[in-house]
């Protein structure tokens, strides 16, 4: 049987609310939950714009890293509202995405919060001014790089396809002027961390397999 347990009230809606925007970006989704250390929960979830988004809070889940349906574990946290709670059962063949391994994250540098912002503001009204075929932003305007961040070690490109993660996630909030975004890398990855949440995308695109 799977369980989680989140002894905190405000922890459970931090999570809540982070399910309610994966499920609000894709109704099918599912969310992966891993137990990072002894106290600490990773919610992971994709979204439409393949970059992934997770959000950490105080609890444990049985087993230790298991896939479940967003509208299940949303309903869990939102109607049982207990701190313990059933959600759902395990859907480990919904996860298709690889996940970062354990290696050291290497901080580059710190973005003011509304520079992020307005960035993502003005990416949603290009994409609404240039809707695919599909009713999606075209991979051309997603792909564009709209900040190059660097470090002593690393020089970061983000795409515009992670401001629009931040803000359909609702990572970011502008209103907070002392907010900062952080970014940090491995060789494979890197991340941005915001308020509310994460959002992670491979540096570098995998190479296909040759059969």
């Amino acid at each position: 049987m799977t369980t989680l347990r989140i002894p905190d009230v405000a922890d459970r809606e931090s999570l809540g609310a982070f399910v309610a925007r994966a499920v609000r970006l894709d109704a099918a989704c599912a969310v992966r939950l891993r137990q990072r250390d002894e106290r600490v929960v990773e919610a992971w979830a994709t979204t439409p714009f393949e970059v992934l988004a997770t959000r950490a809070v105080v609890g444990e889940v049985t087993p230790s890293d298991v896939t479940v349906s967003g509208n299940e574990l949303l309903a869990a946290l939102t109607v049982a509202r207990g701190e313990v709670m059933d959600p759902g059962p395990p859907r480990d063949l919904l996860w298709r995405s690889e996940l970062p391994s354990g290696t050291r994250w290497r901080s580059v540098d710190s973005l003011p919060v509304g520079v992020v912002s307005d960035l993502a503001e003005r990416g949603v009204e290009l994409a609404r001014e240039n809707v695919g075929p599909h009713g999606t932003p075209p991979a051309s305007l997603m792909d564009q790089t709209v900040l190059t961040v660097s470090g002593d070690e690393d020089e970061v490109k983000v795409p515009m396809r992670c401001l629009f993660a931040l803000s359909g996630m609702g990572f970011v909030d502008s209103s907070l002027d002392e907010d900062v975004v952080r970014v940090s890398a491995t060789d494979a990855w890197f991340r941005l961390d915001a308020r509310y949440g994460a959002v992670l995308r491979r540096r570098h695109a995998l190479l296909p397999l040759l059969l």
